[in-house]
Formats: structure tokens, sequence, C-alpha cells
């Protein structure tokens, strides 16, 4: 087989963008790439979420690991939110498979969870500092005792919603830990929640995987271009004004999330 058969450069330009957004913002992941394979490229959704998953696996793994060396993971969070998401990813595969992924209503199915998870994104995205601060004057002992119950029932939401949407994992997983886990350091959140993304991803991507729904061309395309990016991004972070692009990226995902329902 040729070469330029092995790697798609429209695939792989795309991942290189999602890949450089990923690593600037430590979000961006799934909640682009999904859509950009959906409405760009015209994947079918449950093959895009797929493809997504094992792709998040490959990049979440690299992510981690540079995490893991620099100490910026608490493993506790990771296996409160295992506890409940692993669970809940397992049983959600199994639904799928049993309803079958093919047709109509799982379609409308995909691309509406994607659009509610998306907007869910946006406005975490947008609004993370003012939602902190008041979760924070309402509770100023919020995060100290309450939350082993509470970050095992954020696993398990995860675990629904980026095994059918392969979104939520990055803007919804650490939102929701800088709410339960105020105090902790921002990195260690987000390498906490990039180390949790692993297995969650890994997992749903295997099952989605069985279920038929993995287009290897397309993965390989885009981890060719993603990992080089998502290298540049975690290199240039320093440079860039945070809140700009992610007020910018909130803005997109509302736009994609609106295309995907109204077409």
């Amino acid at each position: 087989m040729h070469a330029h058969l092995l790697i798609n450069p429209l695939y792989a330009v795309s991942g290189l963008f999602v890949g450089l957004l990923v690593g600037l913002t430590g979000v961006g992941g799934g909640s682009l790439m999904t859509p950009l394979l959906i409405l760009l490229f015209g994947i079918h959704p449950s093959t895009a979420v797929g493809t997504d998953l094992l792709y998040a696996a490959v990049t979440k793994t690299v992510g981690s690991g540079v995490h893991g060396f620099n100490h910026n993971i608490d493993w506790k969070i990771v296996r409160r939110l295992a506890t409940g998401s692993v669970p809940a990813t397992i049983v959600t595969i199994l639904l799928l498979g049993y309803f079958g992924t093919a047709s109509k209503h799982e379609t409308a199915l995909i691309s509406n969870v994607l659009a509610i998870a998306l907007v869910f994104s946006a406005v975490t995205l947008a609004l993370k500092g003012p939602i902190l601060r008041a979760a924070m004057q309402r509770n100023p002992d919020f995060g100290v005792t309450s939350s082993l119950g509470l970050t095992i029932l954020t696993g398990v939401v995860l675990g629904v919603l980026v095994t059918i949407s392969s979104v939520g994992a990055g803007a919804l997983g650490t939102t929701a830990l800088l709410f339960l886990y105020p105090r902790l350091p921002t990195v260690k959140i987000i390498g906490s929640d990039i180390a949790h993304a692993v297995p969650l991803t890994l997992i749903a991507g295997v099952g989605h995987w069985y279920l038929g729904n993995i287009n290897f061309h397309l993965l390989t395309s885009l981890l060719c271009g993603s990992i080089p990016g998502i290298i540049i991004g975690s290199l240039t972070t320093r440079f860039v004004p945070e809140t700009g692009l992610r007020l910018a990226l909130a803005a997109v995902l509302v736009l994609v999330a609106v295309k995907l329902v109204f077409g």
C-alpha cells in the first residue's frame, strides 16, 4: 500500500489543529474532533465517536505521562472518578450494542447528546471563574469533606457522556473537579483529569471497536498531526492569553452544537 493511502493530509491537518488547542488549553480534544469529523468530513456519528475515543486514549496517555513525571496527578481522585466511570462506560457500551449504533434513533441520540455536552462544555469554559467564586461563597468549606460520593457520581456522568458522545472528559471533568477540590492547585486538577481520561477513553474506545465503530486509517492520520500539535501547544501555552482562548473556544463549541442540532 502506498504511503499516501495510509495518511490523509486533511485528517492530519485537523489533528494538528485540535492537538494545538489541546496543548494550549488542556481541553477541546473530544469537543472539537468529533463534530469536526461529522460536520466537515461527513463521517458517521458512531464512527466519529469511536475513532475519537481511541485517538483520545493515545493523546491523553502522552499528556498523563508528562503530568505524572511532574507529579501533577492526585491518584486518589483518579481512583474515585474511575470507580464511577468504568462501570458506567461498560453499561453504556452494552446498551449501545443492544440497540445498535447504526440505527437512525442511535445516530440522533449521539448528535443530540454531543450537542448538549458541547453547550455544557462551552458554559463551563466561559464562566469557570464566576461559577467557582459563587460555589466558594456559598460554602467556604466546599471540597474539604464532602467530595467522595460526588466524585464517584461525577465519574458516572462522565462515563455515560464520554461513551455516547466522546465529549466531556476535558472541560466538564476539569470544572467538576475544580468545584469538588477548590483547594487543590489547578495544575493537579488538570493532571488528575487527564490521567482519569486514559482508562475512560480506552475502555469506551475498545467497546466501540467491538461494535465496529473504528476507522483505523482515519485514526492514524489524526494522530500523525495531533501529537506534534500537542507538543507545540504545550510549549507555547505561556505566550497565549488563556482567557481569550477559552472564550473563543467556548463560542466555537456553541456554534458547532447549533449546527449539529439544526443542520
